[in-house]
C-alpha cells in the first residue's frame, strides 16, 4: 500500500507539494500556439466520493465493486473528448521542439524532446468524420504523448485522468442519472453505427460533454478486477506493469446503455490491433478501436519538472520502449 501511494505521489504530482499554477482556478480556454484550435476546460473541486457500485447490485459487474470511499485533488477537465483537429495537430505537424517553445522552457518542464506519432497507413476515422468529431484508434500510449505535447506547446501539465478521477467527475456530474440516456450520451440505439460531433449533447451538471457515450476514454490505470479491494483512498492510481488490459471508461456509440453507466469499467484488448500489417504493430495506432478516445486533465498543483521528466520516462518504460 505504502508504495502504492509513493508511486502516486511521485508521477501523478496532485498531492505531493508543487508548484501552484498562478492561474485562478476557474473554467479556460487553452490556445495552442500556431495551432487554430483551443481546449476548453472545466475547473472540477476534488473531494471525497464512493466509487464503485453497491455490492448488492446485481445489474453490475463484479470488477465495479465493493463501493469505497475515495478522495481526489482538484483538476481542470477537458469540457470535450479531444477532436481530430486537435489530435491531427500533433499527428501531422511539426514536432521539432524549436517549432513552438524554446528549448530551455521545454527543460524548465521535464521535457527533453517530444516525439510525433507515425501518420496512420489508412483513414482512422474509418470515414465516420474528422474535424471536430472525436479522434480515435490511438493507443494509451498515444494518447500520453499527446499529452507530453500538449505540456510542451503550453508551459502547463496535461495528462490523461486516473480512473478515481474520471468516476468522481461522471458521478459528481449526475451524468448517468438524467432519466432518458439518450438527452446526455450517443449508444448502439441512437447513432446508426458510428460516433458524432463532440457536443451535441447535453451537458452533465459540471458542464463536461460526451462523458457517457460517443467514444470510450483512456485513463491512465492498469485494469485490474480486484484493485477496488485494496485501492488506496487518496488519488488512487493503479500504475500499468502489463501492456494489457489498460482501462477505459464511458462506454461508446457501439454500447448497450448498461455499458454507459459511472462505475462500467473497459479494458484494452490485444485484438484491436488485429488489423494492423506492420511487425512489431504500431506502438501508436489500434486498427480496430473506432471506439476509443480521450479527454485531458490538469491538475490544480502543477508537479515540478523532475516529477514530470520521471512520469513520461514511466510511460515509455510501461510500453517496453526504453
Amino acid at each position: 500500500m505504502k508504495n502504492s501511494l509513493n508511486l502516486v505521489f511521485t508521477f501523478i504530482g496532485i498531492i505531493k507539494i508543487g508548484t501552484l499554477c498562478a492561474q485562478e482556478f476557474k473554467d479556460y480556454s487553452q490556445n495552442l500556439k500556431d495551432e487554430q484550435t483551443t481546449i476548453e476546460m472545466i475547473a472540477v473541486k476534488g473531494g471525497l466520493f464512493l466509487m464503485g457500485a453497491n455490492t448488492n447490485d446485481t445489474t453490475r459487474k463484479d470488477d465495479e465493486k465493493p463501493k469505497h470511499e475515495v478522495e481526489v485533488g482538484d483538476f481542470w477537465m477537458g469540457k470535450y473528448e479531444i477532436t481530430w483537429e486537435q489530435y491531427d495537430a500533433f499527428v501531422f505537424g511539426e514536432f521539432g521542439p524549436e517549432q513552438f517553445i524554446d528549448k530551455n522552457k521545454l527543460t524548465d518542464l521535464g521535457i527533453d524532446a517530444v516525439s510525433g506519432a507515425t501518420p496512420p497507413y489508412v483513414d482512422m476515422s474509418f470515414n465516420m468524420g474528422k474535424e471536430t468529431h472525436p479522434a480515435v484508434n490511438m493507443t494509451q500510449y498515444a494518447a500520453i504523448m499527446y499529452c507530453k505535447w500538449l505540456t510542451s506547446k503550453t508551459g502547463v501539465f496535461y495528462r490523461l485522468p486516473t480512473e478515481a478521477e474520471w468516476e468522481y467527475v461522471c458521478k459528481k456530474g449526475k451524468t448517468d442519472e438524467d432519466s432518458n440516456l439518450k438527452n446526455v450520451a450517443w449508444f448502439n440505439e441512437n447513432t446508426n453505427g458510428k460516433y458524432k460531433k463532440t457536443g451535441l449533447k447535453t451537458a452533465n451538471s459540471l458542464g463536461i460533454h460526451d462523458l457517457l457515450g460517443n467514444v470510450s476514454e483512456w485513463v491512465m490505470d492498469q485494469y485490474d478486477a480486484d484493485f477496488y479491494k485494496s485501492s488506496p483512498k487518496v488519488n488512487p492510481w493503479n500504475k500499468p506493469t502489463n501492456l494489457y488490459p489498460r482501462v477505459v471508461r464511458g462506454g461508446s456509440w457501439k454500447d448497450t446503455k448498461d455499458k454507459l453507466c459511472c462505475t462500467a469499467r473497459g479494458q484494452s484488448k490485444p485484438k484491436w490491433k488485429r488489423r494492423d500489417p506492420q511487425i512489431p504493430k504500431s506502438n501508436w495506432w489500434h486498427t480496430n478501436a473506432p471506439f476509443v478516445g480521450f479527454r485531458v486533465v490538469r491538475p490544480k498543483i502543477q508537479p515540478s519538472k523532475e516529477e514530470i521528466k520521471t512520469y513520461w520516462l514511466n510511460a515509455i518504460e510501461d510500453y517496453g520502449l526504453n
